[in-house]
């Protein structure tokens, strides 16, 4: 019998279709209280040699997870970064051990308000604790050290990810040797949260969001979640992409049929994504991870300014932006560079020409394959790491 979205969601998140570390450890949130013990689901791709010098993590976007280079168990999709990660790839897995992890607050088996809560034996839902990308990056530094590796050489993410690469690069500046920030901001927008604001809304809108409550209660908020993934995914997009892929074109029809029925292809499309996302995604871990997002402002940890939360750093940074990207233009890129710059950091930094925007950094960007290759390269040479 097929499953259900329910038993599904359910099922990844206490039973993922991935490795998982369990850590008795408690993690100590930014909020004061503290998550244990902590599930952390992972993938690792490529072997670790030797010296364990090697290794490098990826950071997931929002809506991302750990199955980056493998074909997702719930989708049956390839991986999502896929185009960057594997054997000849940038990130080069027959070089490299590759290391990516679902986030915590997650819902493919890392602690997330979707697990099962061991005081309750129910999902956690609310009782989950907010989480912040300093958390996210905290269990991804207890991961690492469950997995007996001292420091990474390198961490790369696109997005939210890009803000776990900067926040790394800040609370752990000793244990990363490179850093590739793609297509992010050192912190979040007002326009960011609002647009956040918006999903969150449309979810605890949906009468059966039941207050968080709708695992335990068996409904899901299908209609609100859908609604939350239409409203982020035309950010993720631009103008131009979107008149070129759609313009006005009606879907499967010759006339207007006026009336409220997806009259036209990108009606039709964003309804697609809407309902597609709600197959793989918790509601509930929307509502977190976006507001882990929101409460981001690297610059606001260190008295203000930007340039001390890479003091003194040794890391090598590349920063990457997109032309077209208008949820996270490239003034904040510049922003982060110009930090950098302040505090003296080994600092590179490219705006790529595209018409795709912010989701630029998932598709088959050629100058972006070109900038990563590059980049990764030169650090792996300095590191001391064999050439492909």
């Amino acid at each position: 019998m097929e499953r259900t979205t329910n038993e599904a969601a359910r099922s990844e998140a206490d039973a993922p279709h991935s490795l998982v570390a369990r850590i008795a450890s408690p993690l100590t949130l930014e909020s004061g209280k503290a998550l244990a013990p902590l599930n952390i689901a992972y993938q690792t791709y490529g072997e670790l040699n030797a010296d364990r010098s090697n290794a490098v993590l990826v950071c997931h976007a929002l809506t991302g997870d750990q199955h980056v280079a493998n074909a997702h168990p719930v989708t049956g999709k390839p991986g999502w970064w896929s185009t960057m990660v594997g054997p000849g790839r940038p990130v080069d897995t027959d070089r490299f051990f590759v290391i990516c992890s679902n986030v915590v607050g997650g819902c493919l088996g890392t602690t997330g308000p979707a697990s099962t809560n061991p005081a309750t034996g129910e999902p956690y839902g609310l009782d989950l604790p907010l989480v912040t990308i300093r958390d996210m990056v905290a269990a991804q530094a207890m991961l690492i050290d469950h997995l007996g590796i001292p420091d990474l050489f390198a961490v790369v993410g696109g997005s939210m990810g890009g803000m776990q690469v900067l926040e790394w690069a800040a609370s752990y500046p000793d244990r990363v040797f490179a850093a590739l920030p793609i297509a992010t901001a050192a912190k979040h927008s007002a326009q960011n949260i609002a647009f956040h604001e918006v999903g969150r809304q449309a979810i605890t809108a949906d009468p059966d969001w039941r207050n968080g409550r709708y695992l335990m209660e068996g409904a899901v908020p299908r209609k609100g979640l859908a609604v939350a993934r239409m409203a982020a995914h035309i950010t993720y997009l631009s103008e131009p992409a979107l008149q070129t892929k759609f313009g006005r074109n009606l879907q499967d029809r010759d006339a207007r049929t006026f009336g409220f029925d997806a009259d036209f292809q990108i009606e039709s499309y964003l309804r697609h994504q809407g309902a597609s996302f709600v197959e793989r995604f918790d509601a509930n871990s929307y509502l977190y991870v976006t507001r882990a997002m929101d409460y981001f402002d690297l610059a606001a940890d260190h008295g203000g300014v930007l340039a001390k939360a890479f003091q003194g750093t040794r890391t090598r940074f590349c920063v990457a932006s997109f032309t077209s990207d208008w949820l996270f233009p490239t003034e904040g890129a510049r922003q982060i560079v110009h930090a950098l710059n302040a505090a003296a950091a080994n600092v590179s930094f490219v705006e790529i020409a595209t018409d795709k925007g912010h989701d630029a950094f998932l598709l088959d960007v050629p100058e972006l394959f070109a900038t990563t290759w590059g980049f990764i390269d030169a650090a792996a040479k300095v590191r001391g790491l064999p050439s492909p």
